[in-house]
């Protein structure tokens, strides 16, 4: 449970740098700069202090493709058309039932009945305290894309948590123990591909929409902002895929998916006294309510266990 928590307040961390990055250079660039350095990072420390392709890099690798390239992806394509608040609504509350009835169709493992009701109070909460005023206007097109887009990033992150769950059970089964730092490294090779593919296409477009832009001027804006936000850059990269993954990874070792994806979806929760510091949010009684009720339902599924 420790390690769930410990995902939580990283992830929420990423989340602030994130935002910064990609209101700078683009979702499309900022997740693949931000998956880049996570893995120069993570091969470093599997191949000093962990274990390399010990275990079972497969079924890691292949959740990577699932969770961080397929997954993110997605939900890069909600943000702009939802809006950060109802694409992580939609996105953290789907997650943890999604991989609850993954693994329980696929490995077999059941919630019992308290902490089902845990998890359902802590979904409650995330939801009450993130539901957008009715006064946003999103249009139908806008709407479907972005709601067919938050569905396909909580499967993603949904299968890629269990089968992470897979992973370690293959690691048990061979008889062998596999640090989390290492599983992660595996896991964001699997996820790097699609970010590159992706950031690939972006800049090929874009080139050929506007033509290369190699002039002194640009080059020495584009360097000066670099300059700026290199530093949100880094903190994202270590505190999302590198130091939340890893986490993560140390939670679904010995914890059901569903339980841990449900303990991460209060992230946003943990986003509000960040954002009302860092941004100037203002927090309303219905997110304080919400954040109760959220806390709440964690420390009894805490409990229940």
């Amino acid at each position: 449970m420790l390690a769930a928590f410990l995902t939580t307040l990283l992830f929420a961390t990423s989340a602030i740098c994130g935002y910064r990055t990609a209101k700078q250079v683009g979702g499309v660039e900022a997740n693949f700069w931000r998956i880049t350095l996570a893995t120069i990072f993570l091969t470093g420390w599997a191949f000093t202090f962990g274990h390399g392709f010990m275990g079972a890099p497969e079924w890691f690798m292949l959740s990577g493709l699932f969770g961080i390239g397929l997954g993110d992806s997605a939900y890069f394509q909600a943000l702009p058309r939802l809006g950060s608040r109802r694409t992580i609504l939609l996105v953290q509350c789907l997650t943890a039932p999604f991989a609850a009835l993954i693994e329980w169709l696929w490995l077999g493992t059941r919630l019992n009945l308290p902490e089902i009701l845990c998890v359902g109070v802590i979904l409650a909460g995330v939801a009450i305290a993130l539901a957008p005023g009715d006064h946003i206007k999103i249009s139908q097109r806008d709407w479907e894309i972005g709601l067919t887009a938050s569905v396909f990033a909580a499967l993603g992150a949904a299968l890629g948590a269990v089968v992470i769950r897979k992973g370690y059970a293959a690691i048990a089964a061979a008889g062998m123990q596999v640090d989390a730092g290492t599983t992660g490294y595996q896991r964001v090779l699997g996820g790097i591909l699609i970010p590159t593919m992706a950031l690939l296409i972006f800049k090929s477009r874009s080139a050929h929409a506007h033509g290369p832009a190699f002039s002194g001027d640009t080059l020495q804006i584009s360097r000066d902002k670099w300059v700026r936000i290199w530093p949100w850059v880094l903190i994202n990269a270590l505190s999302g895929q590198t130091l939340g993954v890893t986490c993560m990874q140390w939670a679904l070792q010995t914890t059901q998916a569903g339980i841990v994806t449900a303990i991460i979806a209060t992230t946003p929760i943990v986003l509000l006294p960040m954002t009302r510091i860092i941004e100037g949010e203002r927090i309303g009684w219905r997110s304080l309510t919400g954040a109760l009720v959220a806390v709440g339902g964690v420390i009894a599924l805490t409990y229940s266990r």
